[in-house]
């Protein structure tokens, strides 16, 4: 007997097949079976009525800490989070304790992944052993065993000798190679943004010029190799400009930004309050509005939260001595509508797209689309809810989160993986 599950009556946003309209979906056995007016019943029906119904969201940047800092989150609680957040699909970052950087270390974060019956759990392998540098890992071993692309995140890849040899691997394996753009030449011992705040505040800076020149580096290596890469997490307004440039050339480069970079700056640095303490650091007013016409323009292609759990005794440091990170998983989406939509920047499908098909291209998986045949993970979202970001009520270890008390709007209502309800509120 067919498994079927009947959505109705929602605003259906599905940019990968241009469909943007009042109508319904059907899930048969797992799969998208049929989007459009459907008169027949069926059981197991959702009202999404004054919704929207988006195919499931993509984070292709969090940390979920597990193995080493279970403490911090696992696998489990971090999937928890992340349906509960609307995202059906998310990639792990490889610098965990050990490295995620032989095929056993890919197989287990699947394996573990699959354990949590919550998302699907992707992750990326690391460029060099130990995240050092030095000597590659082995990147056809943990390509062969399921890792969507390579990356030393948290460390940038200071020797271009070793970043070119990645890029040649990355393209025999037609993977990923996504960089942490930071030159430690500017920026080593860093911990805000460098200027006029940093002095004040008698802080080591971070320069703009250490997330520039390496994404300048890279692109020059890009050239060469035409090796499909991503920025991560850029932060600048000549980042931005590199990448509109490389664009232009029609360079396989893409590039992500995070909901911290769109909305603060290193102004709410001045208490000493570490929650804002991230890398790269909050930049200024200028970076920002840069990075918001690069998403207005299209040269943004993902939205990443880079979800980043520390415990609160680590965060209690001094600022210096305090990690970097922020946890805003579960906040991510309404923090993007507060920094983009709101504003007027751009609309929802351009949202959407930012958080689907975007970033499922950029990994090579088959998600972020209601295509028929496709495994049938969805997000039901009410756009005019508003709420009152509470920590205390994650699925999420994480509290280091400057957002606590925030007013927001629009609330994920169900979270569908593979036509089964994973969350609702």
């Amino acid at each position: 007997m067919n498994k079927e599950l009947l959505i109705k009556n929602g605003r259906v946003i599905d940019p990968a097949n241009d469909r943007d309209e009042v109508c319904d979906v059907l899930i048969v056995d797992e799969k998208f079976a049929e989007v459009g007016k459907i008169d027949r019943q069926v059981d197991n029906t959702i009202d999404a009525s004054g919704m929207i119904v988006s195919p499931g969201l993509i984070d292709i940047h969090v940390h979920f800490r597990e193995p080493g800092d279970e403490e911090e989150e696992t696998i489990a609680s971090g999937s928890a989070a992340a349906v509960a957040a609307g995202f059906t699909s998310v990639v792990c970052m490889p610098n965990t304790k050990p490295p995620i950087q032989d095929e056993t270390d890919v197989e287990y974060i699947h394996r573990k992944g699959r354990q949590s019956r919550k998302t699907h759990v992707y992750t990326m392998g690391s460029v060099t052993k130990d995240r050092q540098g030095v000597e590659l890992a082995e990147m056809g071993f943990m390509a062969e065993a399921g890792a969507v692309g390579f990356t030393d995140d948290g460390s940038g890849i200071q020797d271009p000798s070793v970043m070119l040899r990645a890029m040649k691997y990355g393209k025999m394996f037609d993977k990923v190679i996504s960089q942490h753009c930071q030159d430690d030449s500017y920026g080593k011992g860093g911990a805000m943004n460098a200027g006029y705040h940093a002095t004040v505040l008698g802080l080591p800076g971070i320069d703009n010029l250490a997330e520039e020149a390496m994404l300048w580096r890279d692109i020059q290596l890009v050239k060469k190799t035409n090796v499909r890469y991503h920025a991560q997490h850029i932060s600048t307004a000549g980042s931005a400009e590199l990448i509109r440039r490389a664009k232009k050339l029609s360079l396989p480069i893409t590039c992500e930004v995070t909901p911290h970079h769109l909305i603060l700056t290193d102004e709410n640095c001045y208490d000493y309050d570490t929650n804002f303490k991230v890398n790269p650091p909050l930049r200024t007013a200028v970076d920002i509005e840069a990075l918001k016409q690069a998403v207005k323009d299209g040269v943004v292609d993902a939205l990443a939260c880079d979800h980043a759990p520390h415990l609160q005794s680590e965060k209690e440091l001094e600022f210096l001595s305090a990690p970097f990170g922020i946890a805003s998983l579960e906040c991510a989406l309404s923090l993007y509508v507060k920094a983009l939509i709101e504003p007027g920047i751009i609309d929802w499908p351009s949202l959407i797209t930012m958080m689907t098909i975007g970033p499922a291209e950029i990994i090579g998986i088959d998600k972020g689309s209601m295509t028929i045949g496709r495994q049938g993970d969805i997000t039901i979202i009410d756009p005019d809810a508003e709420y009152i970001i509470d920590t205390s009520k994650w699925f999420s270890k994480g509290r280091n989160c400057p957002y606590q008390g925030w007013k927001v709007k629009a609330q994920v209502q169900k979270t569908i993986v593979g036509g089964e309800i994973r969350f609702q509120m």
